[in-house]
């Protein structure tokens, strides 16, 4: 069993910031690559960043120079800054990890996903 549990969304202004967490529990072996998707209201999920388990990033245009994607692998943790928020930010903000359960011995690989945390920002 894998869990991820997302936290540190919530109410903030425009042009505040907040510090989301996702942490992977479970029978897991390795993770590969975290991260971060963003779902607001009548549209459909969208990639926000990503980071490899060697640290390499990528964002989408519409966050970069803004958001900032990390991980402690120790932690089995990603963490997605965000700064100068604007409304078009406001969405349920989902976890997602490419991840190995079992041992060197065997392992099965799969996607899984956060529960998700509600972002909202106030103009």
């Amino acid at each position: 069993q894998v869990q991820l549990v997302e936290s540190g969304g919530g109410l903030v202004q425009f042009g505040g910031s907040l510090r989301l967490s996702c942490t992977a529990s479970g029978s897991i072996f390795r993770i590969n690559a975290m991260a971060w998707y963003r779902q607001a209201p009548g549209k459909q999920r969208e990639l926000v960043a990503t980071i490899t388990n060697g640290g390499v990033t990528n964002y989408a245009n519409s966050v970069q120079g803004r958001f900032t994607i990390s991980r402690d692998n120790a932690k089995n943790t990603v963490y997605l800054q965000m700064n100068s928020l604007k409304p078009e930010d406001t969405a349920v903000y989902y976890c997602n990890a490419d991840l190995e359960r079992g041992s060197w011995y065997g392992s099965t690989r799969g996607d899984y996903w956060g529960q998700g945390t509600q972002v909202t920002v106030s103009s």
